[in-house]
Parts: C-alpha cells; structure tokens; sequence
C-alpha cells in the first residue's frame, strides 16, 4: 500500500513538474517577443537604424591564438552587426554565454543562412565569416573565449564591455 501513494505521489510531483518548466520556457518565450516588440514600437525604432558595424577576427592567418580586438564595446538599447571571421588554418569558438544573455539577437547569417533566436556560442571553420546582427539591453562586463582546448590558454580570450546609452547616463543626445 505504502509503495502505490509513493508512486502516485511521484505522478503528481512529476506533472506539476513538466507543468512548471512549459510555464517557464513561455514566460521566455513571451518575454523575448515582448523585448521585440518595445524594440519596433521605439520612438526612435532601433531596428530601422543602420547597425553600427564592428569586426573580429578570430584568430589570424599565422595561426596566432587570439581575437582582433580582444577588446569589445556596446551602448545598450543601440543596434550592432558584429562581423566574425576566422582567417586562421583552424576552427574557432566564439563563446560568451553571459554577453548573448544581456543583448537581443535580431539575426545571425553565415553563408546563406539565416539564424534567429538565442545564441550562445558560434562556431567558425577556417575561412568563414558570420554576422551578429544584436542589440545590447543590460549592461555590464563580459568574458569571452574560445572554448577549444588550449585556445584560452594560449591567449584567445577578451572582454566585451556592455555601457548604458548616453541619454541613460544623462547625457543631451
């Protein structure tokens, strides 16, 4: 008797469970749709601004372990294209879960596709080149790397710095 509560229990806890988690993914869901739409309904309508174009090199064709700049910098609520290329002879990461969790990626195109959605991490065989089309919304500092073993330590790492928008810090635009 005591086993048939414990499963039925077990039933229970286990569909409240999967219930809580769908909760959850929509609520992100809805958020991300929410942030896209405060987006295009802007007075100043990022999304029809041109993007302010920066690009990264991720490693070189000497077959140097390290980003070009190593250093990045963003205004929150200001629309980006980040071009990567790897003009290295060896694939290469570009990791920074935390970063991709504080912008709004709009796009990312490689070859001729286009990706949409969360992004965390993009892998670039040698000679490829992507786009990140994004919008930074929180600030603050980034860590960014390459997660093949060894790259980090051999020095293929950097810092993206996410600032608040001028007219958040007060300043006249």
């Amino acid at each position: 008797m005591y086993t048939y509560f414990v499963k039925q229990i077990t039933k229970r806890l286990y569909s409240v469970f999967c219930l809580l988690t769908l909760l959850i993914c929509l609520s992100f869901t809805n958020t991300n749709l929410a942030i896209a739409e405060n987006l295009n309904n802007s007075s100043v309508d990022i999304l029809k601004q041109p993007p302010s174009e920066i690009t990264v090199s991720l490693g070189n064709a000497a077959g140097e372990l390290k980003f070009e700049p190593n250093f990045l910098e963003f205004q929150s609520g200001k629309r980006y294209k980040l071009v990567l290329t790897n003009p290295s002879p060896v694939k290469h990461y570009f990791t920074s879960k935390d970063f991709a969790d504080a912008i709004w990626t709009q796009k990312v195109e490689a070859g001729n596709v286009e990706i949409k959605g969360n992004i965390h991490e993009l892998e670039l065989k040698p000679g490829a080149e992507a786009e990140w089309v994004f919008v930074p919304l929180k600030t603050g500092k980034y860590n960014l790397r390459c997660t093949i073993p060894g790259h980090l330590e051999a020095g293929m790492k950097g810092e993206i710095l996410i600032l608040p928008t001028a007219k958040s810090r007060g300043i006249l635009e």
